[in-house]
């Protein structure tokens, strides 16, 4: 199976631009790119998903580029119902820099910056090198153009097509880029780079498309309590990513194990027979979570993704470390601990309890447990020294309500 073909398999291809790309994937040598803006500090699920691809295309003997738009992203690309806001070049420069550092780190592929060519364009050179290659005819029939002529779309943002082709003509004078990969919402812009190379160089550039991840209901993957699922472990710890794939949906889950690791086509079959025989055990949930933090952040990182979900999951809180309580509690209600506060007062403060009365009903009835370990006494006080490593108490109430008393 050739990577065109595998990648078929996965489910990785949209749209081509020529039917011929079949065969030059195939064969190997070709130089690609793919971009993204730095609208914030660092990547996420959908970029790793989009980003994947340059490494399968790079161990089939292809030459990737990834392009971080420093320049496009001061524009925005524009969105299907309205338009983006505008963000200040420092933060630009910032995000750049994030990801720069975030994207060489994971696959070490070249990153380049287009506002190193973009910046240098002034607004006659603009209109007259490059602007008159496009007819606004053709650029209204795009997509992403067409769905807002009816809300409305300012001048900045219908030229966002003409600076991303810019990029396709520069890379390939440049760099001899000869490929442009995106997500099918790309789709518009990678043909306008194709007609501008060919229009401009008297050359042929190819492109082709990936489906967006998405959710059953269309929706993009992502997204957990409405929070995108970063790469940086400072925005999305390994726990949290590992909840968010093994809870990810039965129906999908082999889908996102095509997209998002290397598995071959055998280990994902057989996992997909599991699924079906056996769902509760989650096998390909699992191996889809092991895959994917294995890659963005290490065997151990994910080791200690396993083990914080295992304690939570036994009650065995006093085997975490202070770190990986932090780790495994951080979105959970929280209050600051005094020494000898009585049990009592703290579930009140905690609000795991409505009065004294309702306080005391619980621990009686051993409903309330303190670093997993039940306690009965009403007159239990709270200090430092219960702490684990003197930073944090575990307070759970029944079998899903927990609050953190940090000292």
């Amino acid at each position: 199976m050739g990577i065109y073909e595998e990648l078929e398999w996965r489910g990785l291809i949209k749209d081509v631009s020529d039917p011929s790309i079949k065969e030059k994937l195939n064969k190997g040598g070709m130089t690609f790119y793919i971009g993204t803006d730095p609208t914030g500090d660092s990547l996420h699920i959908g970029h790793f998903s989009s980003f994947l691809i340059s490494k399968r295309l790079k161990d089939a003997g292809h030459h990737p580029i990834l392009l971080v738009g420093g320049g496009t992203g001061l524009i925005g690309d524009p969105k299907p119902d309205a338009e983006r806001p505008m963000i200040t070049y420092e933060t630009v420069d910032h995000n750049f820099n994030c990801l720069k550092a975030q994207a060489e780190k994971l696959f070490g592929f070249e990153v380049v910056n287009n506002r190193d060519w973009l910046g240098k364009i002034n607004i006659i050179d603009f209109l007259r090198d490059y602007g008159k290659y496009f007819n606004v005819n053709l650029m209204l029939q795009k997509d992403i153009v067409a769905r807002r002529l009816d809300s409305g779309i300012t001048f900045t943002e219908f030229s966002y097509m003409i600076l991303q082709a810019l990029d396709f003509w520069y890379l390939n004078k440049e760099k001899n880029v000869t490929l442009q990969v995106a997500g099918q919402d790309q789709w518009g812009n990678i043909t306008a780079g194709i007609d501008l190379v060919r229009r401009k160089e008297g050359k042929e550039v190819y492109g082709f498309t990936m489906p967006l991840l998405t959710k059953s209901d269309g929706t993009k993957f992502g997204k957990t309590n409405g929070k995108a699922v970063w790469l940086d472990a400072k925005k999305t710890s390994p726990y949290e990513m590992y909840q968010f794939f093994i809870n990810s949906e039965d129906a999908k889950v082999i889908d996102y194990l095509k997209f998002l690791t290397f598995l071959s086509k055998e280990e994902i079959e057989e996992l997909e027979k599991k699924n079906l025989e056996a769902p509760h055990l989650r096998e390909a949930h699992k191996a889809l979570a092991r895959e994917v933090i294995t890659f963005i952040h290490g065997e151990d990182a994910y080791n200690e993704a396993v083990k914080i979900s295992e304690a939570l999951f036994s009650g065995d809180i006093k085997s975490l470390t202070a770190d990986e309580i932090e780790m495994g509690f951080g979105d959970l209600p929280s209050v600051e601990g005094k020494n000898d506060s009585t049990l009592v007062d703290t579930l009140i403060e905690a609000r795991l309890a409505s009065s004294k009365r309702e306080a005391r009903e619980f621990i009686k009835n051993g409903a309330v447990l303190v670093n997993g370990d039940k306690v009965t006494d009403i007159e239990a006080k709270l200090g430092k020294n219960d702490a684990i490593e003197g930073r944090f108490i575990v307070l759970r109430r029944g079998k899903k309500l927990y609050a953190i008393v940090k000292f």
